[in-house]
């Protein structure tokens, strides 16, 4: 039986257990993230965190770049995951509903993960397109919200010359925004009379609202309670 010290992965059963090493090095690279900031991770420091020999993990991440990807993949699933579970809570029937689910879902998962949700954000931290996973999720998400937008105009929900593409864009900004002004901290000065959680909720419903037609606002829709936060 082939023993953590043959494998060059010293043994530490409070973070590493065997078979898992690249899980145990993306939570450490995580925490080094949250303590020190994205400047001061490496592979080595992430080894050490981890409880493995300096070498060990160089067979999975090969640089500080790759490290990171893998931070913004788990991250990537974890959005897919929650963007799903918002649309799962509303009425899939109206498109633009479960449209607007998708930004409630990211807005949602990002304020509560700020650190996975920067590492994801940068272009200059991560080889998004070295990532399948990465590059076919998100992807996924801009066909969907293209599907949504197509049922919609089918339905007489938008006008009949939407720019799709544009449309898409300047919803995924949107939520970005929010997202980024709340984790930074903007929000006492833009908005000071409701948590973000709250306001960035209801910021989104707005959006929503203006890019419909008019004519067809009758649908009803559940309303941002409150007390939500």
């Amino acid at each position: 039986m082939t023993s953590p010290t043959d494998t060059g992965e010293a043994a530490n059963p409070k973070r590493y257990h065997h078979g898992n090493l690249v899980e145990a090095l993306i939570a450490a690279t995580v925490e080094i993230i949250e303590e020190r900031g994205a400047e001061h991770v490496s592979v080595r420091e992430a080894a050490k965190r981890a409880g493995v020999s300096p070498g060990a993990p160089f067979r999975h991440f090969r640089s500080k770049s790759a490290l990171l990807t893998a931070v913004a993949e788990q991250a990537m699933n974890r959005l897919t995951e929650a963007v799903a579970d918002a649309q799962s809570k509303v009425d899939s029937a109206d498109p633009i509903v479960a449209f607007e689910a998708i930004g409630q879902g990211y807005l949602e998962w990002a304020i509560s993960n700020p650190t996975h949700f920067q590492i994801i954000s940068s272009r200059t931290l991560i080889d998004f397109d070295a990532s399948d996973s990465l590059r076919d999720q998100n992807e996924a998400v801009r066909r969907k919200m293209i599907d949504l937008l197509t049922q919609a105009q089918q339905q007489g929900r938008l006008a009949p010359d939407t720019d799709f593409d544009h449309l898409v864009l300047a919803a995924r900004a949107f939520v970005y925004g929010l997202a980024r002004m709340a984790i930074d901290g903007h929000f006492p000065e833009w908005h000071p009379s409701e948590p973000p959680s709250l306001a960035v909720r209801k910021a989104l419903r707005l959006f929503i609202s203006q890019m419909t037609n008019p004519e067809t606002q009758s649908h009803e829709r559940p309303e941002v309670a409150s007390g939500d936060r």
